[in-house]
């Protein structure tokens, strides 16, 4: 009977493990750890056809992951727990301990962009409280909107080398995004200093600020 029991309850818990167990939905949980999106939005982040996002989903609602509610025609989904930005988490730092090709990936695509080490979320709490550094949220307005760190100045990528000048030269500016992995601080960063600003990343991204329970804005 006890073995029984087991067997059902590991065939259970392997549905998070199957959930993401596929890289779009890794993607997915990402974009959503920034704010709820609809299926529609998502499809235009991930580059997928709306019918494939559904179906990815519906297999990550599912394993519980995911939460859905309906407004008119549209379908938004958000996280169903904070603990998911913990489930990526893990998952990036056991990749990168135990994949060799995780470090290459991040070696030629993201330290090449910048090598140096990342500031961890508590100093850079302290400097922001000593008004010594300027934060600056690289991601898309609609995700700085739902939230970000406090006094963040939000430039998206895109708009960086125009808008630099709203940007104060005298301080160090820390720049950061989605997440670990995400490309946008990384790319910020060797922006800023090819234009002679100080600039650093923050240590992983929104998500895992506001998991930690750091302090979080959010805009009307």
């Amino acid at each position: 009977m006890s073995g029984s029991f087991k067997q059902e309850l590991f065939e259970q818990l392997a549905r998070v493990g199957k959930a993401v167990g596929q890289g779009h939905r890794l993607e997915i949980l990402e974009f959503l750890a920034q704010g709820e999106r609809s299926v529609e939005v998502l499809s235009r982040l991930t580059g997928l056809t709306v019918a494939n996002t559904s179906k990815h989903l519906q297999q990550l609602r599912q394993a519980g992951l995911v939460q859905a509610r309906k407004e008119g025609l549209y379908v938004h989904y958000r996280l169903s727990d904070p603990e998911v930005v913990t489930l990526l988490g893990v998952i990036r730092r056991l990749s990168e301990r135990h994949l060799a090709e995780v470090n290459e990936l991040v070696g030629h695509y993201l330290i090449s962009k910048d090598g140096m080490e990342p500031l961890p979320r508590e100093e850079l709490l302290e400097r922001m409280r000593a008004g010594t550094v300027t934060v600056l949220d690289v991601r898309p307005p609609e995700e700085y909107a739902a939230g970000h760190l406090p006094r963040s100045f939000n430039i998206p990528l895109r708009e960086l080398e125009r808008r630099l000048h709203e940007l104060p030269p005298d301080r160090e500016v820390v720049a950061y995004c989605r997440g670990a992995f995400c490309v946008l601080a990384f790319e910020a960063v060797a922006r800023l200093r090819e234009r002679g600003f100080a600039a650093r990343r923050l240590e992983e991204g929104f998500p895992e600020w506001r998991r930690a329970d750091l302090p979080v804005e959010q805009s009307e």
